[in-house]
């Protein structure tokens, strides 16, 4: 069992203009591909998709950004409690709203949700966390995790956000 706990509770929940603000990450790593025959090398980028316990398909690690913390903190918190990892937290990719039906309350009456996104380049993947008895966790390459996202503004996050960033990152390192 982790020694880590998550957070429960909305005591400590931000809002904005009738919105529960989220923070949440798009965990990466890069994984060796040995080429076919020519003895080539290259990097394939790999993402950490996490199961939900509410449902089918598979989610990124985000959840309430709360008063005593940074927006990167909150992403950073999530990664750990949800998906059991840490990295390094990249740039912010874009904010995606959605509604949430089980999360409505007093401030958010029709459960509309604003999430901050951003890529983790994961540095550990931690053996215990405090969600993992909730949640597998699961790597994939970019193209079949958008197969499998259960939200399509998740799914937004991945083939937009996180790609167009990833793309362009890359294209700055071989400069």
């Amino acid at each position: 069992m982790s020694d880590l706990v998550a957070r429960t509770g909305r005591h400590q929940q931000l809002y904005e203009d009738g919105y529960r603000l989220v923070a949440g990450c798009i965990p990466y790593r890069y994984r060796e591909c040995h080429g076919t025959g020519s003895g080539n090398h290259e990097k394939i980028v790999e993402v950490l998709m996490i199961s939900s316990p509410s449902g089918p398909g598979l989610l990124f690690p985000k959840g309430g950004w709360e008063n005593d913390e940074t927006v990167e903190e909150a992403a950073k918190r999530e990664a750990v409690e949800e998906a059991g990892v840490r990295g390094e937290l990249m740039d912010l990719l874009g904010y995606y709203y959605f509604k949430n039906k089980t999360q409505r309350d007093e401030f958010s009456p029709e459960g509309s949700c604003k999430a901050a996104i951003f890529a983790l380049l994961v540095k550990e993947e931690l053996d215990s966390w405090p969600e993992q008895n909730e949640r597998v966790r699961i790597w994939l390459p970019v193209s079949e995790a958008g197969e499998k996202c259960r939200h399509a503004w998740m799914k937004d996050a991945l083939l937009n956000g996180f790609s167009d960033w990833h793309g362009k990152k890359v294209t700055a390192e071989d400069a």
